[in-house]
């Protein structure tokens, strides 16, 4: 994540006169039209079927797309680990909606917390997910200045309503539960 956030000092040496001389080429190279990325943003928990509605269905991935919002995601396989190791998983969220993004939950809270405290192994997974997710966020928030620095309060490449598209993201982390008890460690 690290790298992936450097690359945008990179592209912020690019003046919005720069970005404009060839914005209209980049057609379908839009973020917001990245099959790839929405693809992993669902497989992370956060799902936002709307976003499908700026991908055309004949569009190379629209498919795969549309089958991994109905799919599980990380949360879901993070709560089987919880499982394997004495967590008592709410039967609401293993049959919960998969095409729903993923939302904090008490009860995994105090489970993450008492393991925290009894499995050291386990912390150390803890927290290298939480730097993951800091590292997602601060990706997020370096793409929303670089953004803003280029075409300011354009619409999106894609179509999307840009920048408050972006914002929307910003403070959603993937791993709720994990930031949810910072305070209580």
């Amino acid at each position: 994540m690290k790298t992936l956030v450097a690359q945008v000092d990179i592209l912020e040496t690019m003046t919005p006169s720069s970005f404009s001389s060839f914005r209209d080429r980049l057609e379908t190279a839009s973020g917001f039209q990245s099959i790839q990325f929405r693809e992993l943003e669902f497989l992370l928990g956060y799902k936002r079927g709307s976003t499908l509605a700026y991908v055309k269905p004949d569009f190379p991935g629209y498919d795969r797309l549309q089958r991994r919002l109905g799919e599980s995601t990380v949360i879901d396989h993070f709560y089987d680990f919880l499982a394997t190791r004495g967590a008592q998983i709410p039967l609401a969220l293993k049959n919960r909606d998969l095409s729903q993004p993923n939302e904090p939950n008490e009860q995994v809270q105090m489970e993450i917390l008492r393991l925290y405290k009894s499995s050291p192994e386990v912390s150390i997974l803890f927290e290298l997910m939480t730097d993951f997710d800091e590292g997602l966020q601060e990706w997020r928030y370096r793409h929303i200045k670089l953004v803003e620095r280029t075409i300011g309060a354009k619409h999106g490449t894609g179509g999307s309503p840009g920048v408050p598209f972006l914002k929307e993201s910003l403070f959603k982390p993937i791993f709720h539960d994990l930031w949810a008890i910072r305070h209580q460690m």
